[in-house]
This record gives structure tokens, C-alpha cells and sequence, in this order.
């Protein structure tokens, strides 16, 4: 009797840890806000809408007057979609709700994964603390986040298949790979993931086939073809979508990118100037620790850990690719055979969603998550003000604008099509590289055929170019406030 109420304490302690780590994740995105703070959010917003409004997919540079006839993809038109019909049905609150679900979402993603690749409970909910606190809160949530969700399945998928030895498991990845390509373009990461699981597979039967397979690697354990045969229909089903094949020249032209990476600061280099950076890198250790400790070496880990390491550190906005892989290698630490523990029941699991909506509900009506708070925290990012006098006091085009707040200008002041915003993929490093300096106020800057033929500028307080402006007889202050200065030609 008393080894019953024994576990059944202890089987209530966990449930109340699972739902302490959902509702802990849910709070972060309801104090931070980062749901509508975002500056990228909101042409995606203007996209969606776009999308839903003329039936159809752009391929050209819509909302944009510098980059108007170049092409563009909207490669994440399937996120697009839901969050302008989240905003259309609730206005900001549902854009940021649909943002904390998103985020959520996520977190229950890698909970999963790390439960289901270790089979024991702690151990996952250790490891998705810890994941969470190196990248969840590190950018805020965009499409990138649909990413992270189909990664972690991915990855879990293979895993399992390789433990098992069995290959129905990933019969379901075509499926993952038609949603994931309509909803964000890093498909190509798990793509790549399959694609390595099966080439590393292919070499190791042919060199045991050639007797030259060396005893400190493991050993295949799926049929070679199969494995392609997945990875093809996975490439097909890429395919499936308003821009079919067309995804991957994307792909090609952000693989040639130079500037962008050194103008936006999410894509540049990690600084190690705060705690996260510092727990990413020591996931990426202990992983590293994992598979040195096992008995014979996985090639396929390796190389791809190795992978996602040098594209996290590279790039400071996958730090999720290097943290969910690590994550998932340290579940699958060599350990002793044991029954693997049970994670849920669906009375089980309903419960605990319930419980857990409940208390975020409480818990967003104690942090300002409402439409005033969300207003506020808006208007203490972005020119709101600056925009409602504009309206008031129409000024004729066209528009010159700071960077970071090209995309809220494109849904804020849609009459106005912006100069730039953040779409790297539309303006390429050319353009990029000329507002860079314009904006940095570069001795040049007074060249810049865009600022010069413009009627009406709105920038930043703190670009270097405000402090200019002033100085230059083509312009005049006509609105200023705490964070914006708005000009007009003379």
C-alpha cells in the first residue's frame, strides 16, 4: 500500500513539473511581449493579409518602392496566413496570443522529443529547461519557430529509427516536409538532416560490403533503399506549393548573402554577452562529451552536431539548430537498460492543458497581456505617433524610412511604400549596403538617390543621419518626439 501512494505522489509531483515548465514558458512570452515587438512581424502580418485578401501569392516586391519589380517569394506564406487571420479575428491580442502559442507549441515539441529519444521524464525536463533558456527567448517568434517544431520532430524520428532499426517510422516525414516548406525556408535543414542519415547509412554498408567498415563505428542498421526512396518523395514533397521548386533558388541566393550578415545583428556572430550563449555552449559540449562516451562512434551524430555548430555559432539566430540537436544527444546518452517510463495518459494530458490554460489566463491578466498593454509596448517601439501625425498632416511621397521599422511602417502606413525593410532576400546585399551607410550618415549620404528624391522621411532619434538632416536645406523638421523625427522636402 504504501509503495502505491508512494508512486502515485510521485507520479503527481511530475505532472506538476510538466505543467510548472508550460506554464513558466508562457509567462516569459506574456511579461516580454515579444510576440508584437518583433520588427519583422509585422510585414509578415501585411503579407498574410495580402495573401487572404487577393486570393493569390506574391512574386514581386509588393509594400516596397525601392525593390517594387525585383522578384520575391513569400516563402512563409503558410505563417503568414495564420497570423493575419489571428489578427483579423482578435486584432493584437490574437496576433500575440497566436505568437505565445506558437512559442508554446515549440516547447512542447522539444519536451517530447527529449521524452520520447530518453524515455525517462526527469531527464527530458532537465534537458527542455535548459534548451529553453539558451534559444526559446533569444529571438522572438516567427516563422523560424515553425522550424524548430518540425527539426525536433524530424530529428526524433530518426533517432528512433536508427535505435530501432526500423524504417516505418519515417514514413511520415513527407508529410512534416510539405507543411515545413510552406511555412518556412530552413526546410533545408532538415532536409539535409535525412539526407546525411542516408548517405552515412549508403557508406557504411559499402564499406562493409568492401571489408573495410572499422570496428569503432556503429553499425547500419536501415535499408539503404528505402532511405532514399524517402529522401526523394521528402524532396518532392518540398515541391508541393504555390512556389514549387522555386524554394530552393531562394535558398541559393540567401546561401550568397555577405552583407546582410554583417547589417543585422541576429545573423551575425555569437557575442557571448549574455547567460544563454554561455548554456549553449556548454549543450554543445556535453553533447559532444555524449558521443565521445559511447562505446562506438555514430557518424552521422557527429557530423551533423558538427554541422549545427558551426552554423549556431556562425549565426546567432540558429542558436536552436546546435540546442535542439545537443539536447536530443544528451537524452541518448548510453545508459543502462531500464523500462522506459510512461509519459502521459489523455485524461492525463487534458488535465494538465487545461490546468495550464487557466493559469496563464490569470497569469496574462497580472503582466499587462491585453490589448492596452500590448498597445503600449508597441507605441514604445515604433513611430505610432509619429504615423497618427502623418495621417493627420498627409505629406507627399515618397518615403524614406530606418530600416528596422520598414515592416511596421508597411502595416501601419500602408498609403506610404516603404524604401527598406527587412526582407534580405528582396533588396540583396546592394541594396542593403547602401541604406546601411545612409542611414550611418557615411559622408556619401547625401548621394543617395532614394534619400534624395524621397518627400517625406521618417528615422530613428538615434540614427546618425537624424543628428544630419537638420543640417541639409532639402529638408525640414516638421514632427519630432521621444524616438522618431519625421522631414519633409522643402
Amino acid at each position: 500500500m504504501k509503495d502505491l501512494i508512494g508512486i502515485f505522489k510521485l507520479r503527481i509531483v511530475k505532472l506538476l513539473a510538466l505543467m510548472a515548465l508550460f506554464v513558466g514558458v508562457g509567462t516569459e512570452c506574456f511579461i516580454s511581449k515579444l510576440c508584437v515587438l518583433d520588427p519583422d512581424i509585422w510585414w509578415h502580418l501585411s503579407t498574410g493579409a495580402w495573401i487572404v485578401q487577393n486570393r493569390a501569392f506574391p512574386h514581386f516586391g509588393i509594400f516596397s518602392r525601392t525593390a517594387a519589380s525585383r522578384p520575391w517569394t513569400a516563402y512563409s506564406w503558410g505563417y503568414e496566413v495564420l497570423l493575419a487571420q489571428s489578427y483579423n479575428w482578435f486584432s493584437f491580442i490574437g496576433m500575440a496570443t497566436f505568437g505565445a502559442a506558437l512559442t508554446m507549441a515549440v516547447a512542447i515539441a522539444i519536451f517530447w522529443m527529449l521524452f520520447q529519444v530518453s524515455g525517462r521524464f526527469w531527464v527530458a525536463w532537465g534537458l527542455a529547461i535548459a534548451a529553453y533558456s539558451a534559444f526559446l527567448f533569444s529571438i522572438m517568434p516567427r516563422p523560424v519557430f515553425f522550424t524548430m517544431l518540425l527539426y525536433a520532430i524530424t530529428l526524433m524520428l530518426l533517432l528512433k529509427a536508427q535505435r530501432s532499426g526500423q524504417v516505418q517510422g519515417l514514413y511520415w516525414l513527407p508529410l512534416v516536409f510539405v507543411l515545413w516548406a510552406n511555412l518556412h525556408i530552413q526546410f533545408i535543414y532538415g532536409l539535409f538532416a535525412l539526407g546525411l542519415f542516408a548517405g552515412i547509412n549508403f557508406l557504411q554498408r559499402a564499406a562493409i560490403r568492401w571489408k573495410f567498415h572499422p570496428d569503432w563505428c556503429t553499425a547500419p542498421t536501415l535499408p539503404t533503399a528505402r532511405l532514399f526512396a524517402i529522401l526523394g518523395v521528402c524532396f518532392l514533397a518540398s515541391c508541393i506549393g504555390p512556389y514549387s521548386f522555386h524554394l530552393y533558388q531562394v535558398v541559393l541566393n540567401y546561401s550568397a548573402s555577405k552583407f546582410t550578415y554583417i547589417m543585422i545583428q541576429e545573423l551575425q556572430a555569437l557575442s557571448f554577452g549574455g547567460v544563454s550563449h554561455f548554456l549553449e555552449l556548454l549543450l554543445g559540449a556535453a553533447a559532444f562529451f555524449a558521443l565521445g562516451w559511447a562505446k562506438k562512434s555514430d557518424i552521422f551524430k557527429l557530423i551533423l552536431l558538427v554541422t549545427a555548430s558551426i552554423f549556431a555559432f556562425r549565426t546567432a539566430r540558429d542558436a536552436w539548430f546546435l540546442c535542439i540537436t545537443a539536447a536530443a544527444y544528451i537524452a541518448d546518452f548510453p545508459q543502462a537498460k531500464q523500462e522506459r517510463e510512461r509519459l502521459l495518459t489523455w485524461l492525463e494530458g487534458v488535465g494538465i492543458g487545461l490546468a495550464t490554460a487557466v493559469f496563464l489566463v490569470l497569469i496574462a491578466r497580472n503582466t499587462q497581456f491585453n490589448p492596452r498593454g500590448l498597445d503600449r509596448a508597441i507605441s514604445s517601439e515604433y513611430p505610432v505617433d509619429a504615423v497618427n501625425f502623418l495621417r493627420l498632416h498627409p505629406v507627399g511621397g515618397p518615403l524614406y524610412n530606418s530600416f528596422d521599422w520598414g515592416g511596421f511602417l508597411i502595416f501601419y502606413m500602408p498609403q506610404y511604400p516603404v524604401a527598406i525593410d527587412g526582407r534580405g532576400d528582396l533588396y540583396g546585399d546592394e541594396l542593403f549596403r547602401q541604406f546601411h551607410f545612409t542611414e550611418a550618415a557615411d559622408p556619401a549620404y547625401a548621394n543617395s538617390p532614394y534619400l534624395i528624391e524621397s518627400g517625406v522621411v521618417v528615422l530613428k532619434n538615434a540614427s546618425p543621419l537624424t543628428k544630419l538632416l537638420p543640417g541639409d536645406r532639402r529638408f525640414r523638421v516638421i514632427y519630432q518626439d521621444d524616438h522618431a523625427t519625421v522631414f519633409a522636402r522643402n
